[in-house]
């Protein structure tokens, strides 16, 4: 039997590098074709270059309506049927107590982190629903449902997607699209080490010392990888009945 996403278009939100690279790897080895965006086009030219003919890219700001617009139109005249969405792109955001966060700095996680979702789910989803068919996956994240201090933005734009991914699962699944969302827990990469660097220096710890505080909370005792993330997409592509929901992949970070 054929893969079910053999021959398919998935197309990958902040596909240049880390997690959205490692979707767009999975879902190439699953015979899909992938199209990778992003606001960085050297990184997405190199993506692109690195996992071969069947990875096409497009420059996208996801918090800006026009670049979405752009985007969808531009995919519908190549005649790209995009029917597999993975909304991926999201910033982290400061890493300081909620007193000491600007607006500005809120408004760009949640710009980034939730209203790119809405918006490009509103662009595509049309199209899907006239097929009748499609899958949308957002990337959440454990840290919208456990506390994280010294990172209320990114927490609470996380916690919204997972409510989005819900809600959006009941309105248009009748309608033949599955949306769900993928939590993963920490990933190793460029992101934690950053988070690491500073929470060292706000608490005066050693970056290995905040590294280990934070694995210490997972049952395996290690942070996922970036691998890991994208297995996990393409595993929840297979599972037909999945709808509405959203998966844990945490190391043991989370139990429910």
């Amino acid at each position: 039997m054929s893969d079910p996403l053999d021959g398919r278009t998935a197309l990958v939100t902040g596909g240049g590098s880390g997690l959205g690279r490692a979707v767009a790897r999975s879902l190439l080895a699953d015979g899909a074709r992938v199209v990778i965006t992003g606001r960085d086009e050297a990184a997405l030219k190199g993506t692109a270059a690195r996992l071969g003919p069947r990875v096409s890219y497009r420059v996208c700001d996801v918090s800006r309506p026009a670049d979405v617009e752009e985007l969808a139109r531009s995919l519908a005249l190549a005649g790209e049927e995009v029917s597999i969405l993975v909304n991926n792109a999201g910033i982290a955001g400061p890493v300081a107590p909620l007193t000491e966060i600007s607006p500005r700095d809120w408004d760009e996680v949640f710009d980034v982190n939730v209203r790119g979702v809405y918006l490009m789910c509103r662009a595509l989803l049309p199209a899907m629903i006239a097929r009748g068919a499609g899958d949308i996956v957002n990337i959440a994240s454990v840290s919208g449902k456990r506390p994280l201090l010294r990172r209320t933005p990114y927490c609470a734009s996380k916690m919204a997607v997972i409510g989005l991914t819900a809600t959006l699962a009941g309105e248009v699944g009748p309608l033949g699209v599955t949306v769900n969302s993928l939590s993963p827990g920490p990933v190793s990469g460029p992101r934690m080490e950053r988070n690491f660097r500073l929470e060292a220096e706000r608490t005066g710890s050693t970056y290995e010392q905040a590294e280990q505080a934070f694995v210490a909370r997972s049952a395996l005792g290690r942070m996922v990888t970036e691998d890991e993330v994208g297995g996990a997409v393409s595993a929840m592509l297979r599972m037909r009945g999945l709808c509405g929901a959203d998966i844990d992949l945490s190391a043991g970070m989370v139990a429910r």
